[in-house]
């Protein structure tokens, strides 16, 4: 098990935390996680675009003219996609691009992408995440303390309304719980906080 070390929320070496290899050792899996990422993208598509083909768009279909001795190219119907008014060739009709993954996937996935940001030294791991008031600038304070400046992925044991209150209006600043935190937002993000209540909550639910 590998071992590393919690601060406070004043970037202070308190201690240190061990964790389990079943879920911080768990080798890179690229196909895995690009798999669960369109799978999730693809789930929050609305699939509603529609357009009109030529046997839908307004109009008749008689002979706009006649077939020879006009000048021009011949034509059998003024709703043709070449049209002005026509129809669209192909026109995209309202359909499910949802997908489906297994649990087990979705689980690989995760813990693959928790393993690979410990590697890289990209988990920042803390003894407690209390905020002294529910203000945003003490969220401001947590971040310039550990001279964090990029995106940041703040994961809970439980929902916090006075953190989730706090940190809202913090544009590089997410979130989540570790009952519904996703592969997505800890790929996309370039820091990863984790109480230890997290990582325990992780590691029993994953287990």
């Amino acid at each position: 098990m590998p071992s590393v070390k919690l601060f406070n929320m004043n970037a202070e070496e308190v201690g240190s935390l061990k964790l389990n290899d079943d879920i911080f050792g768990v080798e890179y899996n690229e196909p895995v996680i690009h798999e669960v990422i369109v799978a999730m993208q693809a789930n929050e598509r609305q699939g509603t675009k529609s357009t009109l083909t030529r046997s839908e768009v307004r109009g008749h279909a008689k002979k706009p003219y006649k077939q020879k001795h006009t000048g021009n190219a011949r034509q059998g119907s003024t709703k043709g996609p070449h049209q002005i008014g026509g129809g669209v060739a192909f026109a995209p009709k309202p359909r499910d691009f949802s997908k489906k993954v297994n649990k087990q996937v979705k689980r690989l996935a995760l813990v693959s992408a928790l393993s690979e940001k410990l590697r890289q030294k990209e988990i920042t791991f803390l003894d407690e995440f209390k905020l002294q008031e529910p203000k945003t600038k003490e969220v401001v304070k947590f971040l310039n303390t550990f001279k964090f400046d990029r995106t940041v992925l703040v994961v809970l044991p439980e929902k916090n309304e006075e953190v989730l209150r706090a940190s809202r209006n913090i544009k590089n600043v997410t979130v989540a719980t570790a009952d519904n935190v996703n592969v997505y937002e800890i790929v996309t993000n370039a820091r990863v906080v984790m109480p230890k209540a997290t990582v325990k909550a992780i590691e029993e639910a994953r287990i």
